[in-house]
């Protein structure tokens, strides 16, 4: 919407040209002219909001999603919307709407998903503040994969309204809608205006003293057998950043082992599937992919996209196919339902009202294109703290020899966003953060 945005933007030099005063201008509006972009789940009046899905292709927004129109009302201006997996089921943005978005550092690699397109768009300095979604790392893995920063705000915090498609039953509890962006300074501003009367539930006016973080650090998730190892310059990194805060902070960072991290992905996936408390199932992801018409049949779409006549894509269907399985294991289920639990109450423990984590945000770089199928699973270490309901912020930390994005994860208890958030601007300071792709 660039003619839109370009009108917009005049309309902003008129009334700073207006003169009134700039304080209380800023008051009112934080983001007084500064270019947005949104993934396309979310609603954006006028624009498309298919996610992706061919069946969807001429829906227009007739509104904006509460976040959008939020920022809107905070003087951002959008400049459009952003390629996404189809229906942020998987963690490459491709589909057959628009096809598939490309790594800025290197072209032959995935941005991730589901707000892929969101990341990209943000390293590429095509946008500089963003809105994503995240209900297995959909915000945080396009965030490490193209070198930006995304947090994954505390459950229940920012509202998901107005996105396709939009959690339903236990999943409320799991999605997360937050802000993705180049700086880290824009990390807590964004917050505040996207989670509106909701922030009063975080405790972002208190001031945070690094040197009195509890800092803890877990390396890998104890070797899951579904889940790929941690690349050696991801664990460099991570090291280097122990290192750094011990070294200038004068304090010991705790290492821990977390046994039951080693099943992220069993619990994820058995949470993801379970009831509510209602005894309210799960929304079926092949009634998703029909969009309130006839659910779809994985196994016939699976025979028509070998034969090129499908209009899902491949990951979608084999979701479709792989759910139905987990619906066989029902007893398995409850007892990683339960451990997930039992994980939640140790990791608060853990954490307490003063720590931060640091965890790999993906055992691997950017991987290349369609390598994801090969390793499905590996999405894990992000996905496990949605179930867990924690604050994660993802923050950047320079590139590897290859020249691709690394970063960390820094995870908090529950309504302590400002730590992580604290703690990513001042490795921002200590690492560089961003670093243009065009170099």
């Amino acid at each position: 919407r660039f003619e839109e945005a370009l009108e917009e933007a005049r309309q902003v030099d008129k009334l700073l040209a207006e003169g009134p005063n700039d304080d209380m201008l800023e008051e009112k509006f934080p983001f007084l002219g500064v270019p947005v972009t949104v993934k396309e789940a979310f609603a954006l009046h006028g624009m498309p909001n298919t996610s992706g899905l061919v069946s969807r292709r001429n829906v227009i927004a007739a509104s904006d999603a509460a976040v959008v129109s939020r920022l809107k009302q905070a003087g951002a201006i959008p400049l459009g919307v952003t390629n996404c997996s189809e229906l942020c089921m998987w963690y490459e943005s491709s589909n057959r709407v628009y096809g598939r978005t490309n790594n800025p550092y290197d072209l032959q690699r995935i941005v991730g998903g589901s707000s892929g397109g969101e990341g990209c768009v943000l390293a590429a300095a095509c946008s500089v503040i963003g809105v994503g979604s995240d209900i297995g790392g959909s915000i945080r893995m396009p965030a490490f994969f193209n070198g930006v920063f995304g947090h994954k705000p505390t459950t229940g915090v920012v509202p998901n309204d107005g996105q396709f498609p939009n959690a339903q039953g236990v999943r409320t509890s799991f999605l997360c809608t937050g802000p993705m962006c180049r700086y880290a300074e824009d990390l807590e501003p964004m917050l505040r205006v996207m989670a509106g009367p909701g922030v009063r539930k975080l405790k972002l006016d208190e001031k945070v003293s690094l040197e009195k973080i509890k800092f803890l650090c877990m390396d890998h998730d104890g070797g899951s057998i579904f889940v790929s190892p941690v690349e050696k310059e991801i664990l460099q990194m991570q090291k280097k950043v122990v290192e750094h805060l011990e070294g200038e902070l004068g304090i010991q960072v705790q290492r821990v082992a977390i046994h039951k991290m080693k099943y992220s992905f069993q619990i994820w996936s058995a949470m993801m599937s379970s009831c509510d408390s209602d005894g309210q199932e799960a929304q079926l992801f092949t009634d998703l992919l029909g969009d309130h018409g006839k659910p779809v049949w994985p196994l016939w779409e699976l025979i028509k996209w070998l034969v090129g006549m499908s209009t899902h894509t491949f990951p979608a269907i084999a979701l479709g196919l792989t759910e139905k399985l987990v619906k066989l294991n029902s007893g398995g289920n409850a007892k990683l339902v339960s451990m997930g639990k039992s994980l939640q109450a140790e990791m608060e423990t853990l954490l307490g009202p003063d720590g931060v984590l640091l965890y790999p945000s993906h055992p691997t770089v950017a991987p290349k294109h369609h390598s994801p199928l090969c390793m499905p699973f590996n999405f894990a270490y992000t996905a496990i703290f949605n179930v867990l309901g924690l604050p994660v912020t993802q923050c950047p930390l320079g590139l590897s020899s290859e020249g691709l994005p690394l970063g960390i994860q820094l995870v908090a208890g529950a309504y302590n966003d400002h730590l992580t958030l604290a703690v990513a601007r001042y490795l921002e300071k200590a690492f560089g953060g961003w670093v243009f792709p065009g170099k």
